[in-house]
């Protein structure tokens, strides 16, 4: 009796998995547009670039 029993925690693993990484994939594209859309990191001017430059290269203490 045991041998032809099937389990059905495989396929339910399975489908959580795909679902999970259904779901990842919507909400990245999600962000993504939303992140188009409000162009959070405009072009940034030469002394901009220098101060990040500093703030980065400075060790911290």
């Amino acid at each position: 009796m045991a041998e032809n029993s099937k389990s059905v925690l495989l396929p339910f693993m399975a489908a959580a998995v795909f679902a999970g990484l259904g779901r990842m994939v919507f909400q990245k594209i999600k962000a993504d547009r939303a992140a188009r859309e409000t162009n959070v990191a405009g072009p940034l001017d030469e002394k901009t670039r220098a101060w990040i430059s500093e703030v980065v290269r400075t060790p911290r203490q």
